[in-house]
């Protein structure tokens, strides 16, 4: 089986990429810089290439190798109150999170219908099922691939198409820890105080405790392996 994963320089992406490649999967595995091309040196079965999901040119190239499995997993973060939120940064989320990862779907579709299988996993999140202060930015578009994935997954079921949702709660790749710095960049001191609290609450609840990625990547791999699956798929399972 061929998986194409994006956004898979490290963390969750990079833990189901060596779980599928150890199963003896052929995974190419997408990176964003060129620093980040020797991720997978040493490990067999990987292979990399340089996908920025928001370039037409970057998908067509992905989408060339016709994966069995996409694994939509390249996403921002970014969190903060709403009635503040710059709205350059809420577009700049659903254009990574929402938008083009419809059009990196959207690109590999093609190849699949051809041959009358295929799956896509889209990579939600907890925030995708439930929202709180300060993550309505992220969780909106989270939310979003919720019905994208809803959607797809009605339409291209009968065409032989698997479309699923992956939910991952907290885990230790980083992506948590920018998200809570984000809030830092633009929220004026001046107007941070009302939202404090939330802010403090947001960071205990995602930055402490995360769990180890290489835990999520068996539960990924088996989500692309199964021969029976359900539109919405926690990881860990029984995380909700």
């Amino acid at each position: 089986m061929k998986v194409l994963i994006t956004g898979a320089s490290g963390g969750i992406g990079f833990a189901t990429a060596c779980e599928l490649a150890r199963r003896g999967h052929h995974v190419v595995a997408g990176v964003l810089n060129a620093s980040e091309l020797d991720a997978y040196e040493g490990v067999s079965g990987v292979e990399t290439m340089l996908i920025d999901i928001t370039k037409a040119e970057d998908r067509a190239a992905a989408a060339a190798h016709a994966p069995d499995v996409l694994i939509n997993n390249a996403a921002v973060g970014m969190i903060g109150p709403l009635a503040l939120f710059p709205m350059d940064r809420v577009r700049a989320l659903f254009e990574v999170n929402v938008f083009a990862t419809l059009e990196m779907t959207q690109a590999v579709v093609p190849a699949m219908l051809a041959r009358g299988s295929g799956r896509i996993v889209i990579v939600s999140s907890v925030a995708g099922v439930r929202a709180s202060a300060m993550a309505g930015p992220y969780a909106m578009s989270k939310h979003a691939l919720q019905a994208m994935g809803s959607s797809l997954r009605a339409e291209l079921e009968p065409q032989g198409i698997d479309v699923v949702l992956a939910n991952p709660g907290a885990y230790g790749t980083g992506f948590n820890d920018r998200m809570v710095a984000s809030v830092r960049e633009w929220l004026k001191p001046e107007d941070a105080a009302p939202y404090e609290p939330f802010i403090e609450r947001m960071s205990g609840i995602i930055t402490i405790d995360q769990m180890d990625p290489a835990g999520a990547g068996p539960h990924m791999a088996d989500l692309c392996e199964a021969k029976e699956t359900k539109l919405v798929n926690p990881i860990p399972p029984g995380l909700f």
